[in-house]
Parts: C-alpha cells; sequence; structure tokens
C-alpha cells in the first residue's frame, strides 16, 4: 500500500505544516472483521498544524480505495442518527429543492426522509452503495471529483458527514462550485468539531476525519468559491451543524480569526493530555476490579480503537459491545477483541462498561440500563 503524503495545507495549499502528535501504528479501518488479526494495516498516524491559519490536519493519508473498502454503518444505527436525518430532512425540506444530486450517501436514509415530505428526484454518488430498507432513489457507484459527469441537471447539491471525509476539501469545493449555477443550492450536515474535541470524543479526528473543519474554515471556504450563507443551524450542542448556501459569485470573502492557530493548538494538546491521563486511571482501577466483576468495552469502532492506542490495558476486557448486529461474533479491526451485543449482559451480576462514546453515552446507557441489566456500572 503507497501511503500519501500531504504535506501543505488544506485551506490554502501553503507548505507550512508542524507537528503536533503521532499515534504509532494505528489501525486504518474502523469496522470489524473476520480475517486474522496478521491482516490488519496499521501506520503512524501523525498529526500537524498550519503556522498560517491553523488547521489541524493528518500529514500521511490512506488511499480513498482501501480506506473505504469496506462501509463499517457509521450513521445508521442508533436513535441519535435517525434523529439526525430527520431534523437534516426538515432543514432541506425548507429550500424546497425540485432536483437533488447528494454526495456520499450510502444509504439513502435521507433521501427517504426528504421523500416522505416531498417528491424530490433524488440522485446519489457514493463508491459503496448500501441502501437501507424503504430507500428509493437513484445510485451512481463513484466518487464525486473533477471527473465525475451527469447527463442530469439538478439544482442542489447534498451531503451530511461528508465534507470532513474529503482529502482536499479547497478542491472539492471548487469541483462543486463548477458544478453549479449562480442561483442553485448547497446544503450540508458536519460534525460539530469545535464541541466534539472541546468535549475530548474520541471520534473527532481519526483516518476517515483527516482534518479539523470547524465554521470559521467552513465559511472560509465557501465563500472563496462563491457560495453565500442562506441559513446554519445546529443539531444538539455536540453532533452537527446544518448549513445552507447559494451559489452567488458577487459573495465577499470571509476571513479567519487572527487567533486561530493559538486556539486549535491549544484545545488538541488539552485532547491529547486528557486521554494520557484518563489511561492512566483506568489501568489503575481495571487493576483493583474484584473477580465477581467482568470488565467490557463499549463500541467496535473508533471510540475503542482509541483508547487501547493509548494504552488501556485489555487483557481482563471479557469483549467488546455494540449495538449494530452487523458486527457481532467480528473482531474489531486492529485489535484482539471480540464483538457481541450488550444482551449478553442480561445476566450478569454488577458488570463493568467503559464508555467513552461521546454524544452517544446517555443514548448507550439508558439502553442498556432500561432494558438489559440495571446494575450495569458504568466508567465514562
Amino acid at each position: 500500500m503507497k501511503i500519501l503524503d500531504r504535506n501543505i495545507n488544506v485551506i490554502d495549499g501553503k507548505d507550512d505544516l508542524v507537528k503536533l502528535a503521532k499515534f504509532d501504528k494505528f489501525p486504518i479501518f474502523m469496522g470489524c472483521v473476520n480475517h486474522k488479526a496478521s491482516k490488519d494495516i496499521n501506520i503512524d498516524m501523525e498529526w500537524s498544524i498550519s503556522k498560517g491559519n491553523g488547521i489541524i490536519q493528518l500529514i500521511k493519508l490512506i488511499p480513498l480505495d482501501i480506506l473505504y473498502k469496506s462501509d463499517h454503518n457509521s450513521g445508521v444505527v442508533g436513535g441519535i442518527w435517525l434523529s439526525h436525518h430527520k431534523y437534516f430532512a426538515n432543514f432541506i425540506i425548507k429550500f424546497d429543492p425540485n432536483s437533488v444530486l447528494e454526495i456520499g450517501g450510502g444509504h439513502g436514509i435521507l433521501s427517504r426522509e426528504v421523500k416522505k415530505s416531498n417528491n424530490v428526484d433524488w440522485t446519489i454518488v457514493e463508491p459503496n452503495p448500501s441502501p437501507a430498507p424503504g430507500v428509493k432513489t437513484k445510485f451512481i457507484k463513484s466518487f464525486f471529483d473533477e471527473n465525475f459527469q451527469s447527463n442530469d441537471s439538478y439544482d442542489t447539491i447534498i451531503h451530511s458527514h461528508v465534507f470532513e471525509h474529503i482529502y482536499y476539501p479547497d478542491k472539492f469545493l471548487l469541483n462543486i462550485s463548477k458544478f453549479l449555477k449562480n442561483g442553485q443550492k448547497l446544503i450540508f450536515s458536519i460534525p460539530n468539531m469545535e464541541e466534539m474535541l472541546k468535549r475530548k470524543y474520541t471520534n473527532c479526528l481519526n483516518f476517515e476525519h483527516t482534518y479539523f473543519i470547524t465554521e470559521p474554515y467552513v465559511e472560509y471556504l465557501l465563500s472563496k468559491y462563491g457560495f453565500r450563507l442562506i441559513e446554519k443551524q445546529y443539531f444538539k450542542k455536540d453532533h452537527s451543524i446544518f448549513f445552507a448556501y447559494v451559489k452567488d459569485d458577487h459573495v465577499e470573502q470571509s476571513l479567519l480569526p487572527e487567533q486561530i492557530f493559538t486556539h486549535n493548538k491549544k484545545i488538541f494538546l488539552e485532547y491529547i493530555k486528557y486521554y494520557e491521563d484518563q489511561i492512566q486511571k483506568l489501568n489503575k482501577k481495571i487493576k483493583l476490579i474484584p473477580k465477581k466483576n467482568k470488565l467490557f468495552l463499549f463500541g467496535a469502532h473508533i471510540f475503542s480503537q482509541f483508547l487501547i492506542k493509548c494504552g488501556l490495558e485489555t487483557k481482563n476486557i471479557v469483549c467488546l459491545l455494540d449495538n449494530d448486529k452487523n458486527k457481532h461474533n467480528k473482531r474489531l479491526y486492529g485489535t484482539k477483541l471480540k464483538v457481541n451485543s450488550p444482551k449478553i449482559l442480561k445476566n450478569i451480576m454488577y458488570p463493568i462498561i467503559i464508555l467513552k462514546a461521546g454524544v452517544y453515552n446517555e443514548e448507550i446507557k439508558k439502553d442498556i440500563l432500561s432494558n438489559i441489566n440495571s446494575k450495569v456500572i458504568f466508567w465514562e
């Protein structure tokens, strides 16, 4: 596998990156597999920051055809994600699209939710389509890039939790800008990375979320390519931000905050220090667990991979727990841990679960305590 070097910053293309942190031998895939651990690929995850504009980003990247070879069902399972899709669908409907091109809508749930109210002509361009039940939408199996072409016309481009996955956002927006005409719209949802990093969520930055895309950078890049902001809406305080833009060649270029470098570096280094301290505390607690208690780790995803690569002791962990039935009886990539349903806790006395799933913590706890075992002890 040939690693891609991204030695220029993704906001203005300058060679002004300085190193911030490195995680040795990090797994490149967030999902679950059946193959042997010896086949897993792990490479160094190296983070840098631009001295000029403060963008935090990965230096080395995984080729897209390898990184997205398989789906890990992000954004499909769970009440919060379904709520996100419903709220975002209502946000989209306000702008009355007639013909939509959605970039990266692998499961098509967003199109399904919009079509419940509006019979919109909807096409999805996606390299790994996996339509959810009830989705009746046209799929084009492809990446959206400078080579993408279509015989159909669209008045709105939509993407949901895609922007943070794009390796070169500047070029991505240039391609979208060329694709749309003045007066046509671009509507999208991104994770609220500012809040996620402040709250120490482990799914904020990784091999898929390769740069710290926050509101100032969105506004800077969108104005650069002739998009005027119509409306912005927050979904929860720490989950997502919805943006609606219209193509307008006369929009003024926005500016980045003067202290953005200092601000971003501070919260990133605080995040690193927090987990150095947390892992030490967790490992001390693990050593003191009575034999009558059984220890589990929730989340067959980046949540657990990050903790383990930061040094979490795993030899006393019975298994991983996850609500996604497609992950059950498989192994989390980059680890030796197998995955089971939380239902296995039903007859266990006072099981302990390490839970570091960010915004999803409360949803997970409520389900387990109410429906499976009210005596579970959570370490958050």
